[in-house]
């Protein structure tokens, strides 16, 4: 199927500044996930970035479309990259974000597939169960609850659903298999995104921090399908990236 990839790289981060541009394995953050998207079968890959350095070291290795530094998401960025290029409306557009450089290329097919075969969702991400009982009240780690079609009910920083016996009762063990982590790809057509940004933004997105909040309070629907590979945790800091590397050179 036919799929552009568009990855939106900023270099300011309150946690990890410069984050796209750190050492991995010889290479910058960023050329992993361009590498990752060329992987997945994608027709264009397309970095999204306000940064000359971040685009310096893109321009060679896939398009570069330079963007505004005032965009309060991801989403936003992609909005101006579909203005800038003059994307078809029909176009299938993945958001893989510039600091998973270890996301299965699998998965970013998966979630264009995903939109594909649910026709009646706006957008379409993953999900994963967690493994960890401790990482269930992560905040940095995103919690997802779908009803039986699928479709998101809510996303949250918090432990949902609120497992009552087993955290307030105390009377079993918390099983982290029955949460769920939600992964932070997106598919949408680009007519889509030009609808998202129309809206104002929610209530909701801004007291958790999500923006695929602002979908769900305008009554769009987001499928999530369980991935197929299994994804790494996200890099949000420093020592975020260290215990990830460490635990690939033990694997």
């Amino acid at each position: 199927m036919s799929f552009v990839v568009i990855i939106p790289a900023r270099y300011g981060s309150s946690r990890f500044p410069g984050k796209p541009l750190v050492d991995i394995n010889g290479k910058p953050m960023v050329q992993h996930v361009i590498e990752r998207a060329f992987e997945a079968g994608a027709d264009r890959v397309i970095l999204a970035t306000d940064s000359n350095d971040i685009a310096s070291v893109a321009t060679s290795l896939c398009e570069v479309c330079m963007t505004r530094d005032d965009h309060s998401s991801g989403t936003e960025r992609l909005a101006e990259v579909v203005a800038t290029l003059g994307l078809a409306d029909d176009t299938v557009i993945v958001n893989v974000q510039g600091d998973e450089p270890f996301v299965p290329a699998e998965n970013i097919r998966q979630v264009a597939v995903n939109l594909r075969q649910n026709p009646q969702a706006s957008m379409a991400t993953l999900s994963t169960p967690f493994s960890d009982e401790a990482d269930i009240c992560n905040p940095n780690m995103v919690k997802v609850v779908v009803n039986h079609q699928g479709e998101a009910l809510y996303f949250s920083r918090s432990p949902i659903p609120y497992d009552r016996a087993a955290m307030l009762e105390n009377s079993q063990p918390v099983n982290p298999g029955s949460f769920f982590r939600h992964i932070g790809l997106y598919a949408y057509r680009a007519r889509y995104i030009k609808q998202y940004v129309s809206y104002a933004p929610s209530a909701l997105e801004q007291t958790e921090s999500l923006e695929q909040l602002r979908a769900l309070w305008y009554a769009d629907k987001i499928h999530v399908d369980v991935a197929s590979a299994p994804p790494p945790v996200g890099i949000d800091t420093p020592e975020d990236l260290e215990a990830l590397l460490k635990s690939l050179a033990t694997n």
